[in-house]
C-alpha cells in the first residue's frame, strides 16, 4: 500500500485506486493528479491499495479486497491484511474509491446509502447514475469506511478510464473543498437506483446481454443467453453491472429506480 499527501495535516479526505490489481484506472489518475498537483487548502491522502495484485495485473493476490473488510490483521490472506492496513488508514476520512468495469463505458457512483454527504458530494461529479448498495455490503469498503463513494470510471485497462478517474478526483476534491476550485455544476437530476439481486450465468463456452445498464427493462424482454439459451426478465427492473465477461457466475444485477438527486 502506497500512500503519498498534498497539504499539511491530518487529512479527513482520501482518494483510493487500485482496490482490485486489474482495474489500473485509479492509481493512473491518482499518478496524474500528483504530477500536475492542485493546490490545497485542507490536506488530503491518496492510496494506491493492493500493489501486488496491481504488478500481476490480477484482481487480486489471495481474496477480493472488496469482500473482506474490515479485515484481520493477523489474516493468512494478504488481501485479509491489506483491509485492515487500508481501513485503519481510511478512518475518519472522506473517501473516493476508484474503480473500472467490463460493463459500462461511463462513469456511475456506488453508495451504502444516500446520506448527506451523498447528496452533496454526488451532483458534482461527472457520474450518469448512482447506485444504492446498502444490504448487499458484506465485506465491502463501505462496511468499515462508510462514508465513501466509489465511482466506476468506465472500461477495465482503458486509457478513457484512466482519463475520467483523473477528473473524478479533481471533481472530488473541488467539491470536499480541498481545492479552492469551483465544484462541477450540479447535476439537476441523478438518477438513483437500488442494487437488487444478482442475474444468475449457467456455465458455458459462449455468453450474450441483449439489455443496456441502466435502460429499463419489463418482464418477459430477454436479457442474455448462455450458449443460445436465453434468459427472460421475471419482473421490471433496471439492469446494472450487465455484461457477457465481467462475472463469472452472474451476468450483472437488477435494480429499481427510486428517485433523483437534485
Amino acid at each position: 500500500m502506497r500512500v503519498e499527501q498534498l497539504g499539511d495535516g491530518e487529512p479527513e479526505v482520501a482518494v483510493v485506486g487500485a482496490i482490485h490489481g486489474d482495474e489500473p484506472c485509479g492509481r493512473d489518475g491518482i499518478e496524474a493528479v500528483l504530477a500536475d498537483p492542485p493546490d490545497v487548502g485542507r490536506p488530503v491522502k491518496f492510496v494506491v491499495a493492493n500493489e501486488a495484485a496491481l504488478a500481476a495485473g490480477e484482481r487480486y493476490v489471495d481474496a477480493d479486497l472488496n469482500r473482506v473488510f474490515p479485515g484481520d490483521a493477523n489474516g493468512e490472506a494478504h488481501e485479509e491484511r491489506l483491509a485492515a492496513d487500508l481501513a485503519a488508514e481510511l478512518a475518519g476520512c472522506t473517501v473516493l474509491a476508484l474503480h473500472s468495469t467490463q460493463s459500462y463505458d461511463g462513469l456511475f457512483a456506488l453508495v451504502d446509502e444516500v446520506t448527506p454527504l451523498v447528496r452533496d458530494v454526488c451532483p458534482h461529479l461527472s457520474v450518469d447514475a448512482v447506485v444504492v448498495t446498502k444490504g448487499a455490503n458484506e465485506g465491502r469498503i463501505f462496511s468499515a469506511v462508510p462514508s465513501t463513494v466509489e465511482v466506476e470510471c468506465g472500461y477495465q485497462g482503458s486509457p478513457e478510464a484512466a482519463a475520467n478517474a483523473e477528473r473524478v478526483i479533481r471533481e472530488f476534491l473541488a467539491v470536499t473543498g480541498v481545492t479552492d476550485d469551483p465544484p462541477a455544476e450540479r447535476s439537476s437530476s441523478l438518477p438513483v437506483f437500488r442494487l437488487g439481486d444478482p442475474i444468475p450465468k449457467a456455465a458455458a463456452d459462449e455468453y450474450e446481454v441483449y439489455a443496456r445498464n441502466f435502460q429499463a427493462l419489463e418482464a418477459g424482454d430477454p436479457i442474455a443467453a448462455a450458449d443460445g439459451e436465453r434468459i427472460f426478465a421475471e419482473t421490471d427492473f433496471h439492469p446494472i453491472l450487465l455484461s457477457a465477461e465481467g462475472y463469472e457466475d452472474v451476468f450483472g444485477y437488477t435494480a429499481d429506480r427510486i428517485g433523483v438527486l437534485e
